[in-house]
């Protein structure tokens, strides 16, 4: 009897966890010719040629928006082209960035691309990696909100895919000399701070029952 108890808490725990996360389906636009440039940018710069831009994922990239409102985030990313002010990125592709899910600042989470779609988000690892922004910058620092979000986030995404890496995007470098870094380009490189590493230390001490890496 006292087994099922534990049995019947456990499900009432898990339930009640899963009803923490509400994802809000805001999709930019996935059209035809940012299928043709996610494509274009796998071939280039992960060496991989496929009919569909699908990956699979193995890690998640946490990183922040350095300002800006959901509303000013979901415009800038669902443009198809990269500005002309970011002239490293775009010598590289045209494709403009993006990520899977936006976070505001009130633990708001909603999902811009599938999951198992491409989004350009971080060099040498978009062809396996889920892209998390969240609302802020360093002078704006993320919310306590957005800690209990990310790791609910991460929680639900590490239970569907084979996730086994979570970092931060100013964190992704250790991964250049991995067998997970496809870049073709070993000039292209960007260096980040994003989304600073009290907010990693915050999402990971909510998250060691995963034992997900942050290394290869």
């Amino acid at each position: 009897m006292k087994r099922i108890f534990q049995l019947l808490f456990l499900s009432f725990c898990f339930i009640f966890q899963a009803q923490n996360l509400k994802i809000i389906q805001k999709p930019i636009d996935y059209s035809k010719e940012r299928m043709k440039l996610s494509l274009d940018y796998m071939k280039d710069h992960h060496n991989l040629i496929q009919k569909t831009p699908n990956i699979t994922p193995k890690i998640i990239v946490l990183h922040y928006t350095a300002g800006g409102t959901i509303e000013s985030n979901f415009r800038y990313f669902s443009n198809l082209y990269l500005e002309n002010q970011r002239a490293t990125l775009k010598k590289q592709s045209s494709l403009n960035v993006s990520a899977h899910f936006l976070v505001d600042r009130d633990g708001t989470v909603y999902q811009l691309v599938d999951p198992e779609l491409f989004a350009r988000h971080t060099i040498g690892l978009n062809y396996c990696a889920i892209g998390i922004e969240n609302i802020g910058s360093k002078s704006q620092p993320l919310t306590d909100e957005q800690v209990e979000a990310n790791v609910e986030l991460v929680k639900y995404l590490a239970k569907k895919y084979p996730i086994e890496y979570l970092i931060g995007h100013s964190e992704y470098s250790v991964f250049r000399n991995s067998k997970l870094w496809k870049e073709t380009d070993s000039k292209y490189f960007t260096g980040k701070e994003d989304p600073g590493s009290d907010f990693m230390k915050k999402v990971r001490a909510k998250l060691t029952d995963l034992k997900l890496k942050n290394q290869p």
